[in-house]
């Protein structure tokens, strides 16, 4: 089903009509769990993984065995203000890295046995600057938006985004702060490794956007119109389409989760479906999953992107609903239960 959307209000329209879990599923997998051969609560986190698993998959012996990674590139105006360590050259050099196969992410999807796919938004064309305009109009965030859906496999038994984007910590830390509040210096962190002058120029550059844009903040899409960008608003539209269909989503670091805050703040509980797969360095994650409510699974100091801290995690689901799903019960093991 692909739902087509050409507007915010037909977007927020299908995010509010979104499904829920599958109750029944649910619940003959909170069942299945307790008889497994295995004292109660024994693997921990694990067995509420893959509970949680089995009511998003409609099934009481969840799989990961089509999982899909999807990597959204793209670049941005706010580079202007001296934000990244980095030239926006680079986000165009990486997609072809992806693409030929020499990222972190390309490893890590191999090595979980993942489908990977990356998907470049206008790079010659980047966002407006946010410090001076609204970052997209509405056709352009639309767009992108349905990059992001219509690259999502319904089949998939798990979806992970990931991105690209020189300078894409500043407009995550913009919507961050937009929708959760607070100073902007609290929200900024040196993601690819600005120095100290760098960080202030962040802090600065977020702080103009809101103030810029505080009419229009109030709505979470609009936020994502003024102050996000094409690689934000493609994983927020794959994250809503992945609800849509079902599909479980293992979140990866500050960006994505700040992508994904938008769907959350638009209509509460679009995120039900989402684990977060890890919480990196970048100073603002940790606080921003938090703030939804999302404790996560892996925490190994990664602040890579590309959604390789979430490709990891499924190394964690694998394990989890290999144990759930293949293990036999205490009547088929022969064993006497508690």
């Amino acid at each position: 089903m692909s739902h087509a959307f050409s507007s915010l209000a037909e977007f927020r329209a299908l995010l509010a009509a979104a499904p829920d879990r599958d109750a029944a599923a649910h619940a003959a997998a909170v069942a299945r769990n307790g008889q497994l051969t295995k004292p109660p609560g024994a693997l921990g986190r694990l067995e509420e993984l893959a509970v949680w698993f089995a009511g998003w998959q409609g099934t009481d012996r969840p799989r990961c065995e089509r999982p899909q990674v999807l990597v959204f590139a793209g670049n941005h105006g706010v580079v202007a203000q001296g934000v990244s360590a980095f030239p926006a050259e680079v986000t165009v050099q990486m997609v072809a890295n992806f693409r030929h196969g020499g990222a972190a992410i390309n490893q890590l999807s191999k090595a979980f046995g993942a489908t990977m796919s990356v998907h470049a938004l206008e790079l010659e064309r980047p966002t407006a600057d946010f410090t001076v305009a609204p970052a997209m109009e509405e056709a352009e965030v639309v767009a992108a938006l349905r990059c992001g859906w219509e690259a999502v496999d319904a089949g998939a038994d798990v979806l992970v985004t990931g991105e690209m984007g020189i300078g894409n910590t500043t407009p995550a830390a913009a919507i961050a702060a937009a929708l959760f509040g607070g100073e902007p210096a609290g929200w900024v962190g040196r993601g690819t490794g600005v120095d100290d002058a760098g960080l202030a120029r962040k802090a600065d550059a977020v702080a103009r956007g809101l103030a810029l844009h505080a009419a229009r903040l109030g709505d979470p899409l609009q936020v994502l119109r003024c102050l996000g960008g094409r690689e934000l608003a493609a994983m927020a539209g794959a994250i809503a389409r992945a609800r849509v269909e079902r599909v479980p989503v293992v979140l990866d670091g500050f960006i994505c989760t700040a992508s994904a805050a938008v769907l959350e703040k638009a209509a509460a509980g679009s995120l039900d479906h989402c684990v977060a797969g890890h919480v990196s360095a970048e100073g603002g994650h940790g606080r921003l999953l938090a703030a939804l409510g999302k404790a996560p699974l892996l925490d190994l100091g990664l602040r890579l992107g590309e959604g390789s801290g979430a490709a990891l995690a499924l190394g964690v689901v694998k394990g989890a609903l290999a144990c759930h799903s293949g293990m036999a019960t205490f009547a088929e093991a022969g064993v006497s239960g508690a």
